[in-house]
């Protein structure tokens, strides 16, 4: 048998049966499931040093398990010294078992690494069942430590689903393990 990530095997044994009882629903197509995950960061120092652009798309590369594309400017915006087509941040999209693994590693070894963590706020959900979430430091990944990393950067993380509602995507994600603050 080939191998399946825990937090999927977790979510067809017990997190799906449990919703489609919740929601009522016939078809276990119908019942919400994660899609994909966003991860991009945005770094202000690439536009003088595309070195330290590499350093950061290294690291998230580390975090990650897959080397991530490096964004560009739309558009000028001279107030903040930026030029159209220039490096200014990097960003992947995770899939299938790359998705599920680092799933797992960020609700049950990661988010519980932050400093004075209470859970994650309720009002990142976007009326549509995703999540998004901003991480200040990237050291609580396991995979970084402070003799590999320059500096200490932040990164966006949306958790895509196929939930019609935030109530679903809220249900969903709560009985996979994200850890979101008491109501």
């Amino acid at each position: 048998m080939a191998y399946q990530p825990r937090l999927k095997v977790l979510y067809e044994e017990k997190v799906r049966p449990q919703l489609s009882e919740q929601f009522g629903y016939e078809n276990i197509w119908e019942v919400p499931r994660p899609q994909k995950i966003c991860v991009s960061m945005a770094i202000s120092e690439a536009t003088d040093n595309f070195e330290t652009l590499e350093n950061a798309v290294n690291e998230l590369a580390l975090i990650l398990g897959q080397r991530p594309c490096i964004t560009r400017a739309k558009q000028s915006i001279s107030a903040f010294g930026v030029r159209e087509g220039q490096a200014i941040g990097c960003k992947a999209t995770l899939r299938g078992s790359r998705m599920w693994e680092f799933a797992d590693r960020l609700f049950n070894i990661a988010i519980p690494r932050i400093r004075d963590f209470r859970g994650l706020p309720r009002s990142g959900f976007d009326g549509r069942g995703n999540y998004s979430m901003g991480i200040d430091d990237d050291l609580i990944f396991p995979e970084l430590t402070y003799d590999n990393i320059e500096k200490a950067r932040g990164l966006c993380i949306t958790i895509v689903t196929t939930a019609r509602s935030d109530e679903e995507g809220m249900a969903l994600l709560e009985t996979i393990g994200l850890p979101l603050a008491p109501a």
